[in-house]
C-alpha cells in the first residue's frame, strides 16, 4: 500500500493515555523547584541529611542500610539531578521568554519615546524660529520712531496747504 505525499505531513494520530498537562502550571511548579534547588536553605538541609546518612552508616551496625561506598546515596543524588536538571533549564526558558517580552516592551517604549522627542525637538525649533521673528522692544521703538516722524512731516504739510 503507497502512500501520498499530503499524508506525510500530518503526524499520524497514535494512542492516547489521556495523560494531558497545563504547561503554564508545569512550568511555574519548575520555577518553584528551581527557585527552592537556589537557596542556602536547600544546601544546609541536603549537607545535614548526608552528614547524618554517613555517620548512621558508618557507625550504627544494625542500622546500615547503605554501607561504604553508599551506592544507595549516590542513586539518590543520581535521581535528583536527573529531575532538577530539566526543571531548571525549563525555568530558565521560560525566565528568558519573559526576558524577551520585557525587552520587547522596552523597546517599544524607547521607540515611542525617541518619536515623542524628536517631536518635541521640532516644536521647539519652530517656537525657536517664531520667536527669532517677532519684533524685539527696540524694533518697535525705532519703527514707532520713524512713524512719529512721518506723522509729523504729514503735519507739516498738511499746515503749508492749508
Amino acid at each position: 500500500m503507497s502512500r501520498r505525499g499530503g499524508d506525510l505531513y500530518r503526524p499520524r494520530g497514535g494512542p492516547r493515555f489521556g495523560v494531558h498537562y497545563d504547561p503554564d502550571a508545569f512550568g511555574r511548579f519548575s520555577e518553584t523547584i528551581a527557585r527552592f534547588l537556589g537557596t542556602g536553605r536547600y544546601l544546609v538541609g541536603q549537607t545535614a541529611i548526608v552528614i547524618v546518612w554517613i555517620f548512621v552508616n558508618v557507625t550504627a551496625v544494625r542500622l546500615r542500610w547503605d554501607p561504604y561506598p553508599f551506592i544507595l546515596l549516590n542513586l539518590l543524588f543520581s535521581t535528583q539531578a536527573s529531575y532538577a536538571a530539566p526543571l531548571i533549564l525549563l525555568a530558565q526558558n521560560r525566565q528568558a521568554d519573559r526576558d524577551r517580552a520585557q525587552v520587547d516592551r522596552d523597546r517599544e517604549v524607547n521607540a515611542r519615546t525617541l518619536a515623542d522627542t524628536e517631536f518635541l525637538s521640532r516644536e521647539i525649533a519652530s517656537v525657536r524660529l517664531a520667536v527669532a521673528e517677532l519684533p524685539t522692544e527696540r524694533d518697535l521703538t525705532r519703527e514707532l520712531g520713524r512713524l512719529a516722524a512721518e506723522v509729523t512731516a504729514l503735519r507739516e504739510r498738511l499746515g503749508e496747504r492749508a
